[in-house]
């Protein structure tokens, strides 16, 4: 049963299935296979989305954990129907940083 469509990444979806007690080992392992390397990305999710900026969106934020861009290229890739500012690029930059 689907409780809600919130875009998730792999550590997110992770902590979920743990929360939950889900006993699904194939679940758990398709989930480890493709987990990002963020330490934590509820923490970093907040972090994304305390900097207030309108042009990311949930999905946008998922991605950005999922896939940890280490420069401006990368993550210009993530906003595929948005353009950031150096300004922006720089401070998603930064907290990703924080997170590796």
């Amino acid at each position: 049963m689907i409780k809600n469509m919130d875009p998730l990444s792999m550590i997110e979806a992770m902590d979920y299935l743990k929360e939950s007690k889900t006993e699904n080992p194939e679940l758990i392992g398709f989930v480890k296979k493709f987990r990002s390397k963020a330490l934590n990305g509820r923490e970093m999710r907040k972090k994304l989305q305390e900097l207030n900026l309108m042009k990311i969106k949930e999905e946008h934020i998922s991605k950005i954990i999922e896939l940890m861009p280490e420069n401006k290229e990368d993550l210009i890739k993530i906003f595929t129907d948005v353009s950031l500012d150096e300004n922006e690029s720089q401070k998603i930059l930064e907290i990703i940083k924080k997170y590796k």
